[in-house]
């Protein structure tokens, strides 16, 4: 479905929880969030039902987030669910990587496609102090046992914040020359638990490319990402620029929060519910949000925080 200004609007991103068994930094509050209410979250039914819908409208592709997702109770079941979908081509999942030792067999199994594991730094202490609970030993487990599961083309999702791990950019960097994965730096942006941060730390993604010049451009995209490689390497560099760059002219997607929120923008307040709707309102509630989709964001950087009114664990990371 294309919506007022031609865009192909065919990913839609579903956070299945908004709990998460770390505390990043510039994702969520030191102390975690308030469980809220059963009933006032969606249910895997309802979230099957809105997934349906989308498919009628032509979204392709899902990307399961949270929070952390694997958290969330029945999860396997509820990836094998949505990728069983008429109209869904393709399921992806965004996790920390520390539960999937136990999940990632059943992930691929259930019919997951990808994975993108979020990984800001490579020294234990570091990690420890981002995610303020987590160990760098559990996540690259996870990474491990996604490989030994089957995954193939698998995204390290690398939030670059400067002072902090943007000395460890060539170490990320190097992870693909013997790898056939794909490391992705995104620029931290300046959204819930990320608008407290040292002006400092917002750094340009070009920071990749001056402390690794042997990177060469792929002359191509693929999503948000513009990809470069090492010479000879098996994997790839993608780098993300949400603050320095807008995506907005090629944007094609849409997200639901957890809590049962359609998200046209992730830089809006703009929030319409599906909770409760059977599948034919939602269908039209879907309809008239992709229609609804603003055209850009508004100014974004470190004194311009974006206007999306939640942390990220509340939107979908």
């Amino acid at each position: 479905m294309r919506d007022n200004y031609n865009r192909d609007i065919n990913y839609m991103r579903v956070s299945v929880t908004e709990l998460c068994n770390l505390r990043c930094r510039y994702c969520m509050p030191e102390e975690g969030i308030a469980k809220k209410a059963h009933e006032a979250m969606m249910t895997a039914e309802e979230t099957i039902m809105a997934v349906e819908a989308a498919a009628r409208l032509g979204i392709r592709k899902i990307r399961i987030t949270g929070g952390e997702p694997l958290v969330k109770r029945g999860i396997v079941h509820l990836c094998g669910a949505i990728a069983d979908i008429p109209g869904i081509e393709e399921v992806c999942i965004t996790t920390n990587g520390t539960l999937l030792p136990k999940f990632a067999r059943d992930l691929k199994a259930a019919g997951v496609s990808r994975l993108n594991i979020s990984l800001d730094t490579l020294n234990p202490e570091k990690f420890r102090y981002i995610t303020r609970i987590g160990e760098l030993e559990d996540a690259l487990a996870g990474l491990k046992a996604a490989e030994d599961a089957g995954f193939s083309k698998i995204k390290i999702n690398n939030v670059l914040m400067g002072g902090f791990n943007d000395d460890e950019v060539e170490d990320f960097v190097n992870l693909t020359k013997e790898q056939p994965i794909e490391v992705r730096f995104i620029e931290l942006m300046p959204i819930g638990g990320g608008i407290g941060f040292d002006r400092a730390q917002f750094v340009s993604c070009e920071t990749v490319l001056e402390r690794v010049p042997q990177l060469h451009s792929l002359n191509r995209e693929e999503g948000v990402a513009r990809l470069y490689a090492l010479p000879g390497a098996a994997g790839r560099v993608g780098l993300i620029r949400p603050v320095s760059c807008e995506f907005c002219e090629g944007c094609n997607k849409i997200r639901l929060t957890a809590d049962g929120k359609l998200k046209p923008c992730l830089h809006s307040d703009q929030e319409i519910s599906l909770k409760g709707l059977d599948t034919d309102q939602m269908e039209e509630t879907l309809r008239g949000a992709i229609m609804d989709k603003p055209q850009k964001r508004e100014e974004l950087g470190a004194d311009s925080p974006s206007k999306a009114g939640r942390d990220m664990n509340q939107i979908g990371g």
